[in-house]
């Protein structure tokens, strides 16, 4: 059974030869993910060569998402701060021109504040000659603040619950997601849920039975795509762990409302 719900696996080390890459696809990986926060030139370009050729191999469609690093101010944790500020950095703007020339088809923002955030971004696109859609991602208090701006604004929203659990109560967070999606699909815009969805399968090949949950309650509010993120890029599973979350979705849609979803 296939799931309608997009599973966007992020690819890096564990994942980035042509041959895993196949294999992904063939288990269900939609939408592909590059961290540029990771990697260099070389081994990213690498990765993006390997994805396009397994997508022609399999005469499928898999759209690529360049996630631009963005300011990471860190606390003594390693943390971001929440008070980091969306600015364009200059590793920001020299990771953007990489990604023209390589076509990618979505750049994610890190640490979007606001919609001006997202028009700072889509002009320097523009200037640049290019007109790729632009994914924010939501890990900021303040993005929750602006949502209707930021979702108004935006091509696609990621909800990025790794930063924004530390910038929010965490009792918070499952009912921010809930709203979240429920905006965005008001306003036809793809939503996509990540972090941490099965991240014991960095190190193990079977989840634990709370983030099965986790992956079963984005798709019951009807997200539009769900992520992978170091299960794939780093762990040791992860061509398990796309073929796990595909399972769940698709068995969480058995019993999910219908409406019209917005794919990448």
């Amino acid at each position: 059974m296939t799931s309608r719900t997009q599973i966007i696996a992020t690819i890096g080390p564990s994942s980035g030869e042509e041959a895993i890459v196949a294999e992904l696809i063939s288990l269900g990986m939609d939408v592909a993910r590059i961290n540029f926060s990771h990697g260099t030139f070389e081994s990213n370009g690498s990765y993006i060569a390997a994805i396009r050729a397994a997508a022609r191999a399999a005469n499928k469609r898999v759209p690529l998402i360049q996630d631009l690093a963005g300011p990471r101010g860190q606390t003594s944790s390693g943390h971001a701060f929440d008070s980091a500020k969306a600015e364009i950095t200059e590793k920001d703007l020299i990771d953007l021109e990489f990604g023209i020339t390589q076509g990618v088809e979505y750049i994610a923002q890190s640490y979007v504040g606001g919609a001006s955030d997202i028009e700072a971004l889509r002009a320097e696109i523009e200037k640049r000659g290019a007109a790729i859609p632009i994914i924010a991602k939501i890990e900021r208090a303040e993005a929750v603040t602006n949502i209707d701006e930021i979702i108004a604004s935006a091509n696609a929203i990621m909800i990025a619950r790794g930063d924004l659990g530390l910038a929010v109560p965490m009792e918070d967070l499952p009912f921010i997601e809930r709203d979240t999606i429920r905006r965005a699909k008001l306003a036809g815009k793809p939503v996509i849920v990540a972090t941490e969805m099965l991240f014991s399968m960095t190190e193990h090949p079977t989840p634990e039975r709370a983030e099965v949950t986790d992956v079963a309650f984005a798709v019951l509010c009807v997200a539009d795509a769900i992520m992978l993120s170091d299960e794939t890029a780093r762990g040791k599973y992860p061509k398990e762990a796309v073929k796990m979350m595909e399972t769940i979705a698709a068995r969480a849609e058995q019993d999910a409302p219908q409406p019209v979803r917005n794919p990448l």
